[in-house]
């Protein structure tokens, strides 16, 4: 990798990297979770959890919880979160597993033969579906992993994904906060969902959302996914007509989400002297394709100071997706692959410098959180003997920034409001006020 400063922005990627962290800090489970504390129960307190953040929002309630509690919370393998008073289990992610199974009867365990006395938290983040498998009547836990397959690969926004979902599942979709019932259920939710609608946020198991089994049917026909014939026949059964008993008193709460860290990101940026503009906290589509609408916007800014004036730094957040078609993907993930599709519209340019990272710090298959690229990323790609075109052809975004030792890396962040994305364009004449 070239080592000059010109080749290899070191300032301007140390900023962008602080601007990372100063978005990652807004969605610190702790700060979230005191200002939301629900009030005592008279009777027990049970915690229950999922997603990628749960271990970490676990700790932080029973460190500000001064009365007893019990409970189960399921974090993904390698979380490495050590709680006191309630039990971290771990599961697989984003592909179902055995554990999985597991830990969903236990969540269902923790919340049985509960009274209208008793308060259930449930600590909810992203992830949540995959690390919940729970299949419904006549179905086997590798349908559910069928289906979790077909869905990572179909392109669709996770607002779909998950209506699908949770009319496969006896967990998601409001039902665990119907086997607590007659207990309060009070949710606290960290959304990496565009737009935080709660019943989306790891499909929901506490906050049912209204969809049914034919909308979760249309959308597969829909999108002509293939799915196992038992999961078909699920869909395709009449409606169940059985009201959801649910606590009139139950509450939830989003703690955490893109735009507050956005926001807090903006912030970061202009407390160094550096304008920020958030172009959408709720982003979604292909991310080759928003990769393309983002390069495009960056090249007008620097050739045209339109429709911003540089220096700025453009922030944006949401959720993209990868439709792959070819079993023989290589190796990557969402913002990878945005980013390599951003490089390759930006060669040349000697002005924007770009971050494109998971909030929870591993951005698909690889243990990266994302990557860094500029105008020389891909003349770089292709002196290390990589083809960065076939690399994104091959969903392969990974090994092409491993080749240019491009690759941010922050270890798992223990938070999860999805894609983070800040783009840097210096202006033609002014310097910008970095140390």
């Amino acid at each position: 990798m070239p080592s000059d400063e010109k080749k290899h922005p070191v300032v301007q990627r140390a900023f962008l990297t602080s601007l990372f962290e100063a978005a990652v800090a807004a969605a610190d489970p702790f700060v979230a979770i005191r200002a939301h504390l629900p009030t005592r129960p008279k009777g027990r307190t049970v915690i229950v959890g999922a997603g990628k953040a749960s271990a970490v929002m676990a700790l932080a309630f029973e460190q500000l919880w001064t009365a007893p509690l019990s409970g189960v919370v399921v974090a993904r393998h390698g979380d490495e979160t050590v709680c006191e008073r309630i039990s971290v289990l771990h599961a697989a992610h984003p592909v179902p597993d055995d554990a999985g199974l597991r830990a969903s009867l236990a969540l269902k365990a923790a919340v049985a033969d509960l009274t209208e006395d008793d308060l259930v938290v449930a600590l909810i983040s992203g992830g949540g579906s995959a690390l919940l498998p729970s299949p419904a009547a006549g179905l086997t836990l590798a349908d559910e992993i069928a289906v979790n397959r077909a869905l990572l690969a179909s392109g669709l926004p996770i607002s779909a994904m998950n209506v699908i979902r949770r009319h496969v599942s006896t967990i998601k979709g409001g039902q665990l906060a119907q086997l607590a019932y007659p207990a309060r259920v009070f949710s606290l939710i960290v959304s990496d969902i565009p737009g935080d609608n709660p019943a989306h946020v790891a499909s929901g198991p506490t906050v049912s959302d209204g969809s049914t089994r034919s909308d979760a049917l249309a959308l597969v026909r829909q999108h002509r996914l293939i799915l196992p014939d038992a999961v078909m026949r699920c869909l395709e059964h009449a409606e169940d007509s059985t009201v959801m008993l649910l606590n009139p008193a139950n509450e939830h709460h989003v703690i955490a989400s893109a735009r507050v860290s956005l926001e807090a990101a903006a912030d970061a940026a202009q407390r160094q002297g550096v304008r920020a503009v958030i172009l959408s906290d709720c982003i979604e589509g292909e991310a080759r394709d928003i990769g393309k609408m983002h390069a495009a916007i960056a090249r007008e800014v620097a050739a045209r100071n339109r429709p911003f004036e540089a220096p700025i730094v453009l922030l944006s957040g949401g959720e993209t997706t990868v439709t792959i078609r070819d079993e023989r993907a290589g190796r990557g993930g969402r913002n990878s692959e945005f980013l390599l599709s951003f490089a390759l519209d930006i060669a040349g340019e000697d002005r924007i410098v770009a971050l494109a990272a998971d909030t929870d710090g591993i951005d698909g298959s690889e243990h990266n959180a994302g990557a860094f690229a500029d105008g020389r990323t891909t003349v770089n790609m292709r002196g290390a003997g990589v083809d960065p075109v076939a690399c994104l052809n091959a969903h392969d975004a990974f090994t092409a920034f491993e080749s240019t030792n491009d690759v941010f890396i922050t270890g798992q962040t223990g938070t999860n409001v999805n894609d983070f994305r800040a783009i840097l364009i210096e202006g033609k004449e002014t310097p910008l006020p970095l140390a």
